[in-house]
């Protein structure tokens, strides 16, 4: 099961994402030195029972690094390959690194589209949270092969925003963005000397977004203009986000520890409000699960997942991953959330014993029709 361990400063689970720049320490291969010593890091976080994800860049400078071939070519496709190519190296690397700590890692290759499809959004999360629970480390990069925003046609932000999607879709508490400069700046450092390091952000509003430069390497798709639209979207989540150089020494381990390094973004909204916003807004005609009073109670008092013995009744042809509305027997509304099986499949299952369901389905997406993680009490 998942640890329960928190550090003084309340952080739990973390985001730790690294970029491109960071990972080949502006060079043209991957930075092992670097990666050994980041490893290293979220070992220290992992032995202390903190729950980690790392999403990482660097598969296209993997690939560049084993084909030995400067980007002679800037075009997608070839851009494609060298991700492909890449892709397995940098996550056989990773696995050597953690496997010196004991620690199981397991890789996850993402898009935009995966996210933000309801049923890909309930996949993803019950995946990540599934590894979290066995101890395993996910390691997530942007699917490079099959998808084109993070490699040019629309830059997704060198996984900036990938990450901030990550920490959202699993209730993160912190997320740390390693770059190659040591936060955000009044100005750019490198044309005005007299730049000062701002050490914490309120809000990220127009005054602040009008600090960002629109500049990014040829290796790296981010830039800060991508970092404050991440960081934006995380801290309205109820994320805090920490904008650090990532090649400073042990700078993972002593955030943790609550040492001010960088930029600090403070949330500006809860994580509660996030998620039933979100939750709230595919109520319109999804369906709606009529429950007992034991079941509405369950909900209600003790906080638990919608099993399928306390269903009475299926209204609407929901898919699974819809937002379906769950009432009591007299319509008054109890909660809403995602649903772990359409509304053909809910029929089929009411009013059984959770060990029932394989026996009447013949599949089996787990024990609850809506797990609790997954809802939000009205």
């Amino acid at each position: 099961m998942s640890s329960n361990t928190q550090e003084p400063n309340g952080y739990r689970r973390i985001v730790v994402k690294v970029g491109t720049n960071v990972i080949t320490s502006g060079s043209d291969e991957l930075d092992y030195n670097l990666m050994t010593l980041l490893v290293g890091q979220i070992a220290d976080l992992h032995s202390r029972g903190l729950e980690v994800l790392l999403v990482t860049s660097g598969a296209i400078a993997a690939g560049e690094q084993l084909l030995d071939t400067a980007r002679q070519r800037d075009d997608i496709p070839f851009r494609q390959v060298l991700a492909a190519v890449g892709q397995s190296h940098l996550m056989h690397i990773y696995a050597q690194l953690f496997d010196k700590h004991r620690i199981t890692v397991a890789q996850a290759l993402l898009s935009r589209e995966n996210i933000t499809d309801r049923e890909g959004y309930l996949n993803i999360r019950n995946t990540l949270s599934a590894l979290l629970d066995l101890r395993v480390i996910p390691i997530i990069n942007e699917n490079d092969v099959v998808a084109v925003e993070e490699i040019g046609v629309e830059v997704f932000g060198d996984n900036d925003n990938l990450s901030a999607m990550v920490a959202n879709l699993l209730d993160a508490d912190l997320l740390i963005i390693l770059s190659d400069i040591d936060g955000l700046y009044t100005a750019d450092p490198h044309e005005d000397t007299a730049a000062k390091l701002i050490s914490n952000v309120e809000r990220v509003d127009e005054a602040i977004e009008s600090l960002a430069g629109a500049k990014h390497s040829s290796r790296s798709r981010g830039g800060m203009q991508a970092k404050l639209e991440a960081i934006k979207l995380a801290a309205a989540s109820g994320v805090a986000v920490v904008l650090v150089n990532g090649r400073e020494p042990m700078v993972v381990s002593r955030l943790v520890d609550g040492e001010s390094e960088g930029t600090f973004f403070a949330p500006t909204g809860s994580k509660v409000e996030s998620r039933k916003r979100w939750m709230l807004s595919g109520l319109s005609t999804r369906g709606r699960i009529v429950v007992d009073e034991g079941a509405a109670n369950a909900l209600r008092i003790n906080h638990g997942s919608l099993l399928p013995a306390g269903i009475r009744e299926v209204d609407g042809d929901f898919k699974r991953g819809d937002i379906v509305l769950v009432v009591g027997q007299e319509g008054e509304r109890v909660a809403c959330g995602i649903a772990s099986y359409g509304a053909v499949a809910v029929a089929v299952i009411k009013g059984l014993h959770s060990d029932r369901i394989r026996e009447a389905l013949g599949y089996q997406y787990g024990e609850e029709v809506l797990h609790r993680n997954n809802m939000v009490l009205l």
